[in-house]
Order: C-alpha cells, then structure tokens, then sequence
C-alpha cells in the first residue's frame, strides 16, 4: 500500500455516511434518557436529604422552645408573691 492509497483510505473512513449518522443518534438519545435518569434521581436524594435535615432542625428547635426552664427557687416565687399582693401576705 503507497501513501496515496492510504490517504484515500482514511479519507474514506473519515467520511460520514447515513449509517454513522443514525447510529450517533441512537447513541445520543440513549446517553440522554441516563444523564435524565440520574438528574432526577439526584435531585430527588438531594431533595430527601434537605427536607429530613428540615425536619430534625424543626424538632430539635421545638424542643429547646417548649421545654420547662425547671423550678424556680423558692426566693423567686416569694418575690412573685410579695410583688403581687404586697408585704406581709
């Protein structure tokens, strides 16, 4: 095989035919349904992950909110009284 023979040779196989442009297209379409497929699946964990994230901060805040401070001193709840009904109650 000489130098001619084989430019027309790549040349040849770098020519596109109606065959190399339906099989890119098959191609493309099925690689685009997967990257569609895992988006919506990452999303979707993605979305999972942030609304239990939610969920635990909301919890955790409604329990620090509600909970009791504890019992008040007694010299505390004497003031309480003594405020409210005055001295010598």
């Amino acid at each position: 095989m000489n130098e001619r023979e084989l430019d027309e040779l790549f040349a040849g196989a770098r020519t596109e035919t109606e065959a190399d442009r339906g099989a890119a297209e098959r191609f493309l379409s099925g690689h685009r349904q997967r990257v569609a497929q895992q988006r919506s699946q990452t999303r979707t964990v993605r979305a999972g992950w942030i609304s239990a994230l939610l969920a635990s901060a909301a919890v955790v805040t409604g329990l620090l909110a509600l909970r009791p401070d504890g019992a008040l001193p007694s010299s505390a709840a004497y003031d309480a009284y003594q405020s409210a009904l005055g001295e010598g109650w």
